[in-house]
């Protein structure tokens, strides 16, 4: 891997190579500058809030925004068509589904109020989709992950990015990389099974004791504010976790572990950029529900340029996400380098974390 030459004082951080490893090799992290495409040469890489992770990722889309953008047109946008007009939904699925939930949900003693119902079907179709469009994320979603994880790392190694050196790197970590995504569904389902049963549990404890349905949800709120705070935190792990498996010889459980250790410290900034990108896709999503697929709305005609339109912009956040779920990597890197270099090292220059895909010769 060439590495190009910076004035400021450079540091490896070497990693281990695992024995029967047989497509991998040894890959050292480089700290380096790149040229970011918009003059400034001497980039300077260190541990970052959320703005400045979103500041970075627009860098680095515009210094390699064609090779982005192909991303994006190949992989995100069919996904984002699929999902945001839920045809593959069976809507008897759905129904049943949200009739068994308002059932568990009367049965523990929450009132059915409007919101109450309207959450049902909400998490139904969500369920559901996400059952019937398993085959797409695991290829269409996966590969865009993968994707933009060697997009970026191309970046920082200051070059452009060759798709055909990314199939040869997915040919031979493909494997692993929906290893790591499998253990990243599971995490996920057991994080929502866990609130369902402690959200039934206090529910109907609550009920038992003979307080009022109003307090039964309030009791209901807490529950799930507080499980809010820890399924951020889940998927915060799960992302960073494929791009962890995706740079690094890990994958599966070994992986998301090391997501966790990784962003320890970062935690805030993870969060930060979950409710960022969680509200801009829930605000799309609130779009194309009222403008597209509401029949009520106007005589129709808009809908032919404002669903493709939001199409696109759903596909952007999407592409952003994953960008920024990169750049955090890397500026978690530093941070925990920073952290165990600090002790003998005072003062470190500026440096850049750049990973080269394990696997690309």
């Amino acid at each position: 891997m060439e590495v190009s030459s910076v004035v400021s004082p450079r540091i490896r951080l070497d990693h281990v190579k695992q024995e029967g490893s047989e497509d991998t090799h040894l890959r050292n992290l480089e700290l380096e500058s790149y040229d970011s495409g918009d003059g400034h040469s001497d980039h300077q890489f260190h541990s970052m809030n959320a703005l400045e992770i979103l500041r970075e990722t627009v860098r680095i889309l515009r210094y390699n925004s064609s090779g982005f953008m192909i991303i994006a047109a190949l992989l995100i946008c069919p996904l984002s068509a699929v999902v945001l007009s839920n045809v593959v939904i069976d809507h008897t699925i759905v129904k049943t589904l949200t009739v068994r939930l308002l059932l568990v949900a009367k049965s523990s003693g929450l009132p059915l109020r409007p919101f109450i119902q309207h959450s049902c079907q909400k998490f139904s179709e969500m369920a559901v989709s996400s059952v019937m469009c398993f085959p797409l994320y695991i290829t269409f979603s996966l590969l865009s992950k993968a994707a933009v994880v060697y997009s970026v790392s191309s970046t920082y190694l200051k070059k452009k990015v060759d798709f055909s050196k990314f199939f040869v790197t997915i040919r031979k970590i493909w494997r692993r990389l929906v290893f790591t995504y499998l253990w990243m569904c599971m995490a996920i389902v057991g994080c929502l099974t866990l609130f369902f049963v402690l959200l039934i549990g206090v529910c109907s404890t609550v009920s038992v004791i003979g307080f009022s349905p109003d307090l039964v949800v309030y009791a209901a709120m807490m529950v799930s504010l507080a499980f809010s705070v820890v399924f951020a935190n889940v998927v915060i792990i799960c992302n960073i976790g494929i791009v962890i498996s995706m740079l690094e010889d890990v994958s599966g459980p070994q992986a998301l572990l090391n997501s966790g250790i990784l962003i320890k410290g970062q935690t805030q900034v993870g969060l930060l950029i979950f409710l960022g990108s969680t509200i801009g896709m829930a605000f799309i999503e609130g779009l194309f529900e009222h403008r597209v697929k509401a029949l009520s709305y106007g005589d129709g005609s808009s809908r032919i340029w404002e669903g493709p339109l939001l199409v696109l912009m759903f596909s952007f956040v999407v592409l952003i996400d994953s960008m920024m779920n990169a750049v955090f990597y890397f500026s978690c890197k530093f941070y925990n380098m920073e952290a165990s270099v600090g002790e003998s090292q005072s003062n470190i220059d500026a440096v850049v974390i750049a990973a080269d895909p394990v696997g690309v010769q």
